[in-house]
């Protein structure tokens, strides 16, 4: 013959390799191998009476190929066969779940009767062949919808295509609707157009079990798993409910700085980038608190941001380093009135995305029904304290530095050696009491030690306006009302300087541009921050953050 090929290239793979690179088969060569990989039963005896030895090891070799090869064979031999495997158009009437929403209560009859014409595309999911019938079944990824398609119902290229498809391909249909004999709403195709080569097989059992895979190949997680994608479709209305309550409200939704040159806003550790221009340190925000609290200044009332913040913390199933956050300013606002909006907002997300104000979180049915409960920090403390030592424990006791951090070794509870009573309060209520709060409860009335920019209660100034809201063992908001003094607020930061000092890396800085602020006159204001990603925990009931994140943050694959 008049290729010769490399040693070791008795395959499809190696076939494929020479035509594609050395383009050394012969148009007629061509044209025999085409052919037999198309009619799936090759005439053998054709072949080894033309000596075309190649080609008879090839196809004596394709039962033995591994997916990939097999696949990459298909892709060649379509462009052998003159078909552009990634056109740049096709014209799809509908999607999948169109045609199925618009056909799906249409009987078999009707649909005979009216024969409705359809032009619709999707991803292969299945392909079944008894005899002369052939059948895809395709998918957008919401829907699936079955095709029927016979070699004398479409062009003969076209019937090639299909002897060509693999399971994960993109293909486009024309032709009408009808139902089969067991009732299946099916496309009869009439043409058939190719429109992406899948590659890589489509993962089956091991899937459900890796969800680590899941996570880094988010396509193949929303292609084959059919629960993901609901989740990401909550998501979206959660988002959409929050905002559509706020605006009616008179709020404006505002974007402030991702990038800033002081961290603040919250006790965080925070990312660090450089500007090379200006010769800038720069941060990515652990929160915009302090720059919608500056619109606030400047009489942007009620203001709200939906936007992503960093910080440069641990990972776990309630914790990433990019999360998304709902924060929220009202001016003429306090803690007490965010509670009452805060369960009106929860309220109106719960009946936009469930049936009924019920979901069910990790076993346990979670009520968003108005009132949710109230407890200070200091109480829930008390109780849990009280109870597992079997000793009545006073609140003094846990404003007492000597006390407290008695009261924590006595727990075997971990505190850092220069924190403060309010700290050793507030390190107890993570430690006893967060877990046990499922039900939507308040938790109000915080240490000051804890809560650099909050406003003090009236007549008790180790003890802040502040609650945070616990569900399901999670924090999910955290509220206040806003400091407005500077001078106060200048004596909280540097209070803050001096725990950073002590080695708080998480400490808040001084801020001078915003004490500059606050001595133009906040007003009297109620400000909030609300976790949507644990929120979508919640709502789908997902056990880790990274379930409800399209792109969580990884450690990366050994050598990649």
């Amino acid at each position: 013959m008049s290729a010769e090929f490399p040693r070791g290239q008795r395959s499809i793979s190696g076939i494929l390799k020479a035509t594609r690179l050395r383009r050394e088969l012969n148009a007629e060569q061509r044209r025999d191998y085409l052919e037999a990989l198309l009619d799936g039963q090759p005439d053998i005896e054709r072949i080894e009476r033309k000596k075309d030895r190649e080609i008879l090891y090839a196809l004596k070799e394709r039962g033995s190929l591994d997916e990939r090869d097999r696949r990459n064979a298909n892709h060649e031999a379509l462009r052998a066969l003159g078909v552009e495997p990634y056109p740049a158009r096709f014209n799809r009437s509908d999607n999948v779940s169109a045609v199925v929403d618009v056909h799906e209560g249409r009987s078999g009859a009707e649909l005979e009767d009216e024969r409705p014409e359809t032009s619709t595309a999707g991803r292969i999911v299945a392909i079944r062949s008894f005899g002369k019938a052939n059948f895809l079944v395709l998918s957008d990824g919401k829907s699936r919808l079955q095709v029927y398609l016979r070699e004398d119902s479409v062009s003969p290229r076209d019937f090639k295509v299909f002897r060509l498809l693999d399971v994960g391909d993109l293909v486009g249909v024309e032709g009408r609707m009808f139902r089969t004999r067991t009732d299946e709403l099916t496309v009869w195709a009439k043409s058939l157009s190719f429109l992406a080569k899948c590659f890589e097989p489509l993962p089956e059992q091991w899937y459900d079990t890796d969800v680590e895979i899941r996570y880094r190949q988010r396509y193949l997680d929303l292609i084959v798993n059919p629960a993901s994608r609901p989740v990401f479709e909550t998501r979206s209305r959660v988002i959409r409910a929050i905002r559509r309550f706020l605006d009616r409200r008179d709020y404006l939704e505002v974007e402030t700085p991702m990038m800033q040159p002081m961290p603040g806003g919250a006790l965080a550790r925070p990312f660090v980038t450089h500007h090379n221009a200006l010769d800038l340190p720069l941060y990515l925000r652990v929160a915009p608190e302090l720059y919608l609290k500056r619109l606030t200044v400047g009489g942007m009332e009620r203001v709200y941001e939906i936007n992503r913040n960093f910080r440069n913390e641990g990972i776990s199933t309630r914790h990433n380093p990019e999360f998304t956050m709902l924060e929220f300013y009202e001016a003429y606002s306090d803690y007490e009135k965010l509670m009452d909006l805060t369960e009106e907002l929860l309220g109106a997300v719960a009946d936009e995305v469930l049936d009924g104000q019920e979901c069910t979180y990790d076993g346990a049915v979670i009520s968003w029904r108005r009132p949710f409960a109230r407890l200070s920090l200091r109480g829930a403390v008390r109780g849990a304290v009280s109870k597992r030592l079997g000793r009545d424990v006073s609140e003094d006791d846990l404003r007492d530095r000597a006390k407290v951090t008695e009261l924590a070794r006595d727990l075997d509870v971990d505190v850092a050696p220069d924190a403060g009573p309010g700290k050793i309060a507030f390190t107890l209520f993570e430690a006893l009491c967060e877990d046990e709060l499922v039900q939507p409860t308040f938790v109000h009335d915080f240490p000051t030690e804890v809560s650099p920019l909050s406003k003090q209660c009236p007549g008790d100034p180790d003890t802040v306006e502040r609650f945070e809201l616990y569900i399901g063992g999670m924090e999910i908001a955290n509220a206040f009302s806003e400091l407005n003094d500077p001078a106060e607020q200048r004596r909280r930061f540097e209070a803050q300087l001096r725990a950073r000092g002590a080695g708080d890396e998480e400490a808040h800085a001084m801020d001078e541009d915003y004490i500059r602020a606050l001595e133009h006159g906040l007003p009297p204001t109620g400000g909030e921050g609300i976790g949507i990603d644990r929120l979508v925990m919640l709502l789908t009931d997902s056990r880790s953050i990274r379930d409800v994140i399209l792109f969580p943050l990884l450690r990366p694959l050994a050598g990649s």
